[in-house]
Order: structure tokens, then C-alpha cells, then sequence
């Protein structure tokens, strides 16, 4: 019996170890979900007033269900609001757009920016679509550009309605079903910790759709975004 005891206290050493790396790492992520607002480089009032001006604009131009034209009015706008923030604007690429499919819709989507703690893309459809909003890690703040976009949570029997320059806050947590009209376009921004999201974003282009294509650019585009601010100091 004697010669157990070295091995039974080396084998409460090594738990007393891993106790003790799981507290200090649970107490590290308890202080950074405390003080992740710290990180964001954006506020939604902000990025509100930026969607507002470029509605307005549009309307003056008698251009306020031209997608294309709120978005590229749009984007100047963001530019002028964060000019220290590298932001994606060319959106006219084709090669900055892909499709996106989560929780049973589709749509397409240009990330504009994006880190650990923040993205802000132009999300919609051309042709509508509905499904699942996923319950996230983040705020989700969906500034409607055109078009409309209806949702509501279980239990609810009566839609929430969207229309252009309304914005539809979904907090951490919480999940709705949600569908968009034909031609409804928004901007997204999410604010909290990003990476938990991806995976709702990415497993049906590999377990429904097989859109390896779509799968591969949303990971290009999304990790360039993502180093490219951590570089910059941007988490």
C-alpha cells in the first residue's frame, strides 16, 4: 500500500492542475464577455445615422427602391463615418459576393468588415427567402435597406414587420424564425464574439448544399478580414 501513495498524489497533482486551468481560463473568458463592448470599433447609432442619410438621399433622387444606389450611397457614407476603419466598399465585384446559406435560407452576402468581436456586411436576397436566425453570441442589429422582412418567436402569433430604415435588433440569445420579401436587402452588424457564429453560417453549404465553392470563398474572405484587423490592433 505504501508504494500506491507517490502514484495517487502524482495523480491528484496533475487534477489539481487542470482544476486549476479551467477556473483561471473560465474566469479569463467571464472578464473578456464582461468587457467585450471595449473591442468595438462601431456603434449602432452610428451606423444608424449613416442608413438614415443614405435613405434619404436615395428618396431626394427618387431612387429609394434602387438596391444598388442605396448601397453604394450607403457605403460612401460608412467610409465618411469610419475613416480609420479599413472597410470593404468595392461592392461591385463579383468576387467579394457569396451566397449564404444558415438555418435553412439563402441569401448572398459582401462583408464590409470583419474581426473577432464585429462584422458589418450587406445580407439580403434578390428573390426573398425565410428560415432559422440562429441563436448567436452577438447582437445582431438588421438595418433594412429595401424591401421588408417580417419574424416573429415561438409562441408569438403576429409578425414583427420590418420596412426600410427600421431596425430590427436581435440580442444575444434570442431566436426568431424571419423571412424576407423578393428584393429586400440590409445591413447587418453583429457586436460580441463572432467566431461562435461561424459555424451556423457555414454548416449547410457543407452538409446540405455541398456548396464547397461558397464554403471555401466566405472562409477566404472572412479570415483575410478578420487577420488583416488583428494586424491593425482590431479585435
Amino acid at each position: 500500500m505504501a508504494k500506491a501513495k507517490p502514484a495517487q498524489q502524482s495523480s491528484f497533482g496533475k487534477w489539481a492542475v487542470i482544476g486549476a486551468v479551467l477556473v483561471a481560463l473560465y474566469a479569463l473568458c467571464s472578464y473578456l464577455d464582461a468587457n467585450v463592448d471595449k473591442f468595438f470599433a462601431m456603434t449602432p447609432d452610428a451606423l444608424n445615422a449613416a442608413v438614415q442619410t443614405s435613405l434619404t438621399t436615395a428618396r431626394m433622387a427618387g431612387q429609394e427602391k434602387n438596391s444598388t444606389y442605396v448601397v453604394d450611397t450607403l457605403l460612401g457614407n460608412l467610409v465618411k463615418t469610419y475613416p480609420d476603419l479599413d472597410l470593404q466598399t468595392h461592392f461591385r465585384n463579383k468576387d467579394e459576393w457569396v451566397f449564404n446559406n444558415a438555418g435553412g435560407a439563402m441569401g448572398s452576402m459582401f462583408i464590409i468588415h470583419a474581426s473577432i468581436t464585429e462584422y458589418l456586411i450587406i445580407f439580403g436576397s434578390a428573390v426573398g427567402t425565410e428560415g432559422h436566425t440562429g441563436r448567436h453570441t452577438a447582437d445582431d442589429y438588421f438595418h433594412i435597406l429595401t424591401g421588408q422582412q417580417r419574424c416573429y418567436a415561438a409562441g408569438d402569433l403576429s409578425p414583427l414587420i420590418y420596412n426600410p430604415g427600421d431596425v430590427n435588433l436581435m440580442e444575444r440569445g434570442v431566436v426568431r424564425q424571419y423571412m424576407m420579401e423578393g428584393e429586400t436587402w440590409a445591413l447587418e452588424y453583429a457586436a460580441g464574439w463572432i467566431p461562435p457564429m461561424l459555424p451556423f453560417g457555414l454548416a449547410d453549404m457543407m452538409s446540405s448544399t455541398l456548396d464547397y465553392v461558397s464554403f471555401y470563398h466566405t472562409c477566404r474572405i472572412t479570415a483575410r478580414e478578420m487577420i488583416k484587423n488583428l494586424l491593425r490592433g482590431k479585435i
